[in-house]
């Protein structure tokens, strides 16, 4: 197919193309909600384990989290549109896996295909935006589209997931993304146009398979304590092991032409917050959707939907308070926002901790929700602006997808971490109320919740005091950000 016609500079079919690139992205977020209320039907379904079910989630934002700086690399070399098409037929392929698996390991493994082409779709779809929109204005409202699509995309997921999932079955909310990434194909030959990066072509591969091994080998020594305990001494093996290979990651970084992360990006306190903060975030938040959409659907009895409308709040209020942290960031600058957020944050999940097997949502989950979501928002959006602080326009592209990779792989270390907290704890209280009958294990497992969200809260915390220590510009030294918008 020939090249359309760029008069001007300006391609004729780039809202075309922002169309395209919005179905892909909507796609990529909604598949993260709607894994969350379909899991617990998953779990059940495929006799998953309690220790197991944490890699429903880990597969895929390890996979993502660990491949998204070398995905937006080889999208800038190979060509952003071909490396785009690539990643919308490899998802749908994944998803399509996914959604037949007979097996926990075949949906574990569909899972992290999925993160993996998601690594080279994420990064060429905001590259191409990038491209693409060439005039400042037209840029940002391009960037304004996507950023939409992120935060409303989530609680589009909710509802669609609950409705696939009590009225067709939960593999449908993996099967889903096979006709929306098919049409985004189709959509994407005649409307985008292909762009490549100059320069050097170089990757690093060894610093990939020993960023993705190591935090691999993190999250499955995780997964082993919460079988075998932490008493056991080959409980630690993979801990030694992942310590070894990201240590060798390191070295890498300091030794390779191009290196996957340049550790320049990281010299700058401001974006070594930012991302430390980030991960941190992921840590304490990505498990609360976990333990929280099996407690809806298994402990107050709500169907998969009524869950899905459960969790809107939290959307809502997210979007919300993003607008009102936009507003406010001029104002008053990053620092203040990002530490009352994380506090807010903090306080929502410390009062998530209190719940029973017998609470209410309206008076025990919601107020909770609204705290967390609403101390979120005033976190998320000043991040994404320290993330890009004096990067440059060599490490602007590296700086941006920092800040997604460091929540995506805190999210996977925190959903593991946490599940394996929140089983010790649940053993340990069945242990010591042996007395509450046949009654023991759900008191147990709630326990086992609420334990992990006191923890969640201290990873909230430790993320305030990071801002707190770190983050130090003013409202006058904050750069643009538009390209930092997160997926």
């Amino acid at each position: 197919m020939t090249k359309p016609h760029v008069e001007d500079g300006l391609d004729p079919n780039r809202w075309r193309a922002l169309l395209v690139i919005a179905i892909a992205s909507l796609m990529v977020v909604l598949d993260a909600s709607i894994v969350n209320i379909a899991l617990p039907s998953a779990q059940k379904a495929l006799h998953i384990s309690n220790a197991n079910r944490q890699w429903v989630v880990t597969a895929y934002s390890l996979a993502f989290g660990s491949l998204l700086l070398l995905g937006g690399r080889i999208a800038d070399f190979v060509g952003r549109k071909k490396i785009f098409i690539i990643g919308l037929i490899g998802f749908a392929g994944a998803s399509a896996l996914g959604g037949i698996a007979s097996t926990q390991a075949l949906l574990f493994g569909a899972r992290a295909l999925q993160g993996a082409f998601g690594a080279l779709l994420a990064p060429a779809a905001l590259s191409l935006i990038n491209v693409t929109f060439t005039i400042p204005k037209e840029r940002a409202r391009a960037f304004g589209v996507y950023g939409a699509i992120s935060g409303g995309g989530a609680a589009i997921g909710l509802i669609l997931g609950g409705t696939l999932t009590e009225y067709a079955s939960w593999r449908w909310c993996l099967g889903v993304n096979v006709p929306i990434a098919l049409i985004a194909v189709l959509l994407a030959i005649p409307f985008i146009h292909e762009s490549k990066a100059e320069g050097n072509r170089s990757y690093d591969v060894p610093g990939a398979i020993t960023a993705t091994l190591g935090l691999v080998s993190l999250v499955y020594g995780f997964s082993q304590a919460a079988i075998k305990g932490w008493g056991r001494a080959g409980t630690y093996d993979f801990f030694i092991l992942a310590a070894v290979l990201l240590t060798a990651f390191i070295l890498i970084q300091t030794i390779v032409k191009n290196p996957l992360l340049p550790l320049r990006v990281l010299a700058e306190r401001n974006r070594a917050g930012s991302y430390l903060g980030s991960l941190l975030v992921g840590t304490g938040l990505f498990a609360m959707f976990l333990f929280l959409s099996i407690y809806l659907q298994s402990f107050l009895h709500y169907s998969s939907l009524r869950s899905g409308f459960a969790f809107l709040p939290f959307s809502a209020g997210v979007i919300v308070f993003a607008g009102v942290a936009s507003q406010l960031l001029p104002k008053v600058g990053p620092r203040p926002l990002m530490v009352t957020g994380l506090i807010a944050g903090s306080a929502g999940l410390l009062l998530l901790s209190r719940i029973t097997p017998t609470s209410s949502y309206t008076t025990d989950v919601l107020p909770a929700m609204l705290i967390m979501s609403s101390g979120l928002a005033l976190f998320f959006i000043p991040s994404a602006s320290t993330g890009l602080h004096n990067s440059g326009k060599h490490d602007a592209g590296v700086a941006s997808a920092m800040i997604n990779t460091s929540q995506q792989i805190g999210g996977s270390l925190g959903a593991a971490l946490l599940n394996t907290i929140a089983i010790s704890s649940a053993t340990a209280y069945a242990k010591g109320h042996a007395s509450l009958g046949a009654q023991v294990q759900v008191f147990a497992s709630v326990h086992g919740f609420t334990t992990a969200f006191k923890f969640g809260a201290g990873f909230l915390l430790a993320a305030a005091l990071v801002a707190f220590l770190f983050i130090n510009i003013g409202k006058d030294s904050l750069v643009e950000s538009d390209e930092a918008v997160l997926i």
